[in-house]
């Protein structure tokens, strides 16, 4: 069904050529990853269970449960241009269709106008002006299997929406782009974006970014929004307030408030690689308390539940020999909030499941093309762990964890 899919658009693609000379459709890339992931410990497979008494947080990717083969993307790049000012793309992925709304393959469908002195305008599915390893940086450019948990939890998703920006500068000295977005907020409801939403309110994204010649880069963002339920139509009756720990009228003026603020660092020249990111905010909607149905749980802990990570990453380079590391800390509740009468994360059975999870990433990175980095490479990396985001199986004791090894092969043009 995916071929089928992706032969269609195709079709449709080609006939538009045809019949439309004027628009200059161009296939841009083409992206193809493929995995092989091999656990290091049994408790992976065996023991992927939430914390005892609290919420998981913790996204372990269902390929770590077991020693597989994956093809992590499959993704097509597509753009043309309608007039000199004004131009369009689209990426696609049959191979990761995941949402809501069904098998959507479509991942980015950009219209872009170029209004000239510097401001540009976007319209579409995109991913917001934020966080800089999956906004700025292309899955072909990544120096690791995957992104950072900042970024794969709070970036790397789509929404729908207007953005503007406006660009000064020199590229080879200081430049720099102010960047403001307004969108429907579905990004973190589970869909990945690729949604319409069915209420009033959006979210508001804004960057500002700096850069001084190719070696650095820094910034900073914020983005913001409330629930994506409908006021009339959302119901309030959660276990804490039948709990007591609230009430109800407590809970719709939150309105499951979500934030997200943060600042990055990039440095980059022929031999070393190194950059640094720090973000926080409040959970919200990511874990609602608004729900639409009665009777569900809370998925925090706290109406305010505050976020906090930090990643520092590095590499050095010989050639077609590249040696990476990588730091990698989130903390799910970072102000140590929660409203039940004891700790949910200390069990009396023992443990300590606090949501603060870590990942050490060593690697290695073989080039194909020592002269260009996104054309292809075959990548080695071990992660270790933090042990604090598997309870304990029959007969053992305290928290548990489990490292990994993940070997891929990428190839782009």
């Amino acid at each position: 069904m995916k071929i089928t899919r992706l032969a269609g658009v195709a079709a449709l693609l080609a006939a538009g050529v045809t019949q439309a000379q004027a628009q200059d459709v161009k296939l841009t890339g083409v992206l193809i990853e493929f995995w092989q992931t091999q656990m290091l410990d049994s408790n992976l497979r065996n023991n992927a269970t939430a914390t005892a008494g609290a919420s998981k947080y913790y996204g372990l990717d269902s390929r770590f449960q077991e020693n597989t083969f994956a093809v992590k993307r499959a993704e097509i790049y597509l753009n043309g241009k309608i007039t000199d000012d004004v131009s369009w793309n689209l990426m696609f992925d049959p191979n990761n269709s995941t949402s809501s709304v069904g098998n959507n393959v479509l991942h980015d469908a950009v219209i872009t106008w170029n209004v000239g002195n510097g401001f540009t305008v976007k319209a579409g599915q995109f991913k917001m002006p934020t966080t800089y390893e999956a906004t700025m940086v292309a899955a072909t450019n990544i120096l690791f299997f995957e992104r950072n948990q900042i970024n794969r939890v709070f970036g790397d998703k789509r929404d729908r929406g207007v953005w503007g920006i406006y660009s000064w500068g020199d590229a080879k000295a200081w430049n720099g782009k102010i960047n403001l977005a307004v969108s429907n907020g579905t990004t973190d409801d589970g869909s990945a974006g690729k949604n319409n939403d069915l209420n009033a309110q959006k979210d508001w994204t804004t960057r500002v970014e700096f850069a001084y010649g190719p070696e650095h880069k820094f910034g900073a963002y914020y983005r913001e929004g409330v629930t994506n339920l409908k006021d009339a139509t959302s119901n309030n009756a959660s276990a804490w307030v039948t709990a007591g720990y609230v009430s109800a009228a407590q809970i719709k003026d939150n309105k499951d408030k979500t934030t997200l603020m943060g600042a990055y660092y990039a440095f980059d020249n022929a031999t070393w690689h190194a950059s640094a990111e720090f973000a926080t905010g409040l959970l919200g909607r990511r874990y609602p308390t608004l729900f639409a149905a009665a009777t569900t749980n809370p998925l925090r802990e706290h109406l305010d539940q505050k976020f906090q990570g930090f990643v520092v990453d590095g590499a050095y380079k010989m050639g077609r020999h590249w040696f990476t590391a990588r730091y990698d800390m989130m903390n799910y509740n970072s102000g140590d909030d929660w409203y039940t009468a004891t700790n949910p994360y200390k069990p009396t059975a023992g443990g300590d499941y606090s949501p603060k999870y870590t990942e050490v990433t060593v690697g290695y990175n073989l080039l194909f093309n020592p002269a260009k980095y996104s054309a292809g490479k075959l990548k080695l990396d071990y992660v270790h762990r933090s042990k604090n985001f598997l309870a304990p199986r029959a007969g053992q004791t305290g928290e548990q964890g489990g490292d990994s090894l993940v070997a891929s092969v990428m190839i782009g043009f």
